[in-house]
């Protein structure tokens, strides 16, 4: 597995993540096409000028084109001032091999060894089971239970956060 910035020519995997009511079902149902691509446009200038870590997740490395999913950290403000939040997706036919849980160890790794973001909060679903999993093996501490909006909608959350200096399980 390896990671790679997310590029403009990514909008198919973008749709493929973001406007699928099962891959959506915990984040308040899919997206809609329109827009996507500007999506994606902006997500690849903030890659590129190093605002956010926005990578694709390439399985394998010898067929660079597919893309299992995404895996991002990216900074946002928050009524208790700028939060560093970390998210991943896998599509549905790469789901229960790790590579969420690689990809999201790879970018807490990096997180650390340059020393940026501080502590690094996730915000999954309450009913995904494998995304909260995830934090829990990567050493994310459960910070509770809260609303977050995502997209314009409410959802239902845990928060988890973890100081990649310090807490990362060991790989």
């Amino acid at each position: 597995m390896r990671l790679r910035d997310v590029v403009a020519d990514d909008v198919d995997a973008y749709v493929r993540m973001r406007c699928d009511p099962v891959m959506m079902a915990g984040l308040g149902g899919p997206l809609p096409r329109e827009g996507m691509a500007d999506k994606v446009r902006r997500d690849a200038r903030d890659a590129a000028a190093d605002v956010a870590w926005i990578k694709m997740i390439v399985p394998d490395p010898a067929a660079p084109e597919v893309v299992a999913g995404s895996v991002t950290i990216w900074s946002h403000g928050s009524g208790d001032g700028p939060v560093a939040e970390i998210g991943w997706m896998v599509l549905p036919e790469f789901q229960g091999r790790g590579l969420g849980k690689r990809a999201t160890r790879v970018l807490l790794e990096r997180a650390r060894d340059e020393d940026r973001w501080g502590v690094v909060h996730a915000f999954p679903a309450t009913g995904n089971g494998a995304s909260n999993g995830i934090c829990r093996s990567l050493g994310f501490r459960f910070v509770g239970e809260r609303e977050v909006t995502f997209a314009g909608r409410v959802l239902r959350s845990n928060h988890w956060a973890i100081d990649p200096r310090t807490d990362l399980t060991p790989g």
